[in-house]
């Protein structure tokens, strides 16, 4: 019996870039009184606080909840009526510009995206720890993307297109249209690593849930952790296995 849970967040917790809906919301509240939760994503911290944390019951034990935003490169503790930065690998100036042009190259390498014609929000977006490629933008509806990456080829092609203009960085698929950059070795793994040293909870009682633990899936790196794992198809399934583990 797992410790402690730990969460991916598109297609796991909530629908692609919305927030969670009220079930998911009581279930990990009630979850939240007897394990410790993790939840791990690509998204921004401020994203994580909007969607999940914010929609919690007042009620529930935020000291039991870790966020890992950027991919694992950052971890919040609640402490004090607050979230607090235990670490965070945020990525200098430099290269922040070097990782935007690179991609911008590779957008026009690929012929993929056309970076000057409209977009829902920003397409490239820099987030402290990690920089974040969104085909269509950060806002776009689920069913335009859907419809503009069926079968994740765009995703993975402009992932290996950008690999390979940044060999010294880690380059990674992230939700259904994302690529997301961020230092060398810091990923899903890393998250899962920092998380267990800072908590002293070996990584062997810990669970991991998320929807693309297959190869090449953007979970699929918390493999080499050796942590257990589950794979979802989507929030309905990730609900079932909070249930089975809410009540001890």
């Amino acid at each position: 019996m797992p410790v402690m849970i730990i969460f991916d967040v598109d297609r796991t917790l909530t629908r692609s870039k919305l927030p969670a809906n009220s079930e998911m919301v009581k279930a990990l509240s009630e979850l939240l009184a007897t394990k410790r939760v993790g939840i791990i994503s690509g998204d921004s911290l401020s994203i994580l606080k909007r969607d999940i944390v914010s929609l919690l019951p007042v009620e529930s034990d935020f000291g039991n909840l870790f966020l890992l935003p950027t991919s694992g490169a950052a971890l919040y503790v609640w402490k004090q009526e607050d979230w607090h930065e235990v670490y965070a690998e945020i990525l200098t100036g430099e290269d922040t510009s070097k990782i935007g042009g690179m991609i911008r190259s590779a957008c026009e390498e690929t012929g993929l995206i056309d970076l000057s014609a409209p977009s829902y929000g920003e397409r490239i977006e820099y987030r402290g720890a990690q920089v974040t490629l969104s085909a269509l933008g950060q806002q776009a509806p689920i069913e335009e993307k859907e419809k503009w990456d069926p079968n994740g080829s765009k995703k993975r092609a402009l992932r290996d297109a950008i690999a390979r203009l940044l060999p010294e960085y880690d380059v990674k698929t992230g939700g259904s249209t994302s690529v997301d950059v961020t230092r060398h070795g810091v990923n899903k793994a890393y998250g899962i690593r920092r998380l267990s040293e800072h908590l002293s909870i070996p990584i062997s009682e810990m669970l991991y849930v998320g929807d693309a633990l297959y190869p090449e899936g953007n979970d699929e790196v918390v493999g080499e952790t050796g942590i257990a794992t589950r794979q979802v198809s989507g929030p309905d399934e990730t609900l079932q296995i909070i249930s089975e583990y809410s009540n001890g």
